[in-house]
């Protein structure tokens, strides 16, 4: 009986919503409901896109150096990444890890693995404070990102960080992300793939049988 009356309510709730949904979608822009379906306008927009690509483009204007970052870092910034960028407790560390991407124990920071500026500062501005995303402002943005810059010796601690040579700052790890393509046909061919008619050498480099993998029953 339960059940009964329980399927009778969801049928009702759905017939309701859509009967509802129908209605907004019916009307014209001003007379629907909660203004559903209308057209987002260009501010609206403008909020919604802020992403910077690698190159810079995208970057709101805007600035700000290590030396007043230092400052908005140690009071948003530093109770879970350190002081220095050290990490406290299982937070990332920001700063270091010079040498270490290709050893078994590798440390990813701003400064050994991130290729480009412009991500750091879009990271921070999409997510960051933790549990704040988007409180900081663009200026306030931009002097965080040069003080982590700065400690990871990338930029001086005056260099004025912004929107116009965000895209240009060279990193560390900027070309480790563009490895050789281990094709051999690319290799072959000075990294131009045969798309058509390929004639590769093919070397047979171990056999399953001969390495004992190869299923016995």
């Amino acid at each position: 009986m339960v059940k009964s009356i329980m399927y009778v309510l969801d049928k009702l709730l759905i017939s309701t919503f859509c009967f509802f949904l129908v209605i907004c979608t019916s009307l014209n822009g001003s007379e629907r409901f909660f203004n559903l379906g209308s057209i987002a306008t260009t501010e609206e927009v403008l909020g919604w896109d802020i992403d910077v690509r690698p190159d810079g483009l995208g970057a709101p204007l805007g600035s700000g150096n290590a030396i007043d970052g230092e400052e908005i870092y140690a009071e948003v910034c530093a109770g879970c990444h350190g002081d220095f960028g050290e990490g406290m407790d299982r937070w990332p560390e920001l700063a270091g890890g010079e040498g270490t991407l290709d050893t078994h124990d590798p440390l990813k920071t701003t400064g050994s693995y991130w290729p480009y500026a412009s991500t750091v500062y879009d990271y921070i501005y999409r997510a960051m404070p933790f549990g704040m995303s988007q409180s900081l402002t663009v200026d306030e943005t931009y002097q965080i990102v040069a003080f982590i810059l700065n400690m990871n010796d990338i930029i001086e601690d005056d260099f004025v960080l912004s929107n116009e040579n965000i895209g240009d700052i060279e990193m560390p790890n900027r070309d480790g992300f563009m490895l050789p393509d281990p094709r051999p046909d690319v290799a072959a061919l000075g990294k131009k793939p045969c798309m058509s008619d390929c004639n590769v050498p093919i070397k047979i480099i171990g056999k399953a049988r001969d390495i004992d993998v190869t299923p016995e029953d």
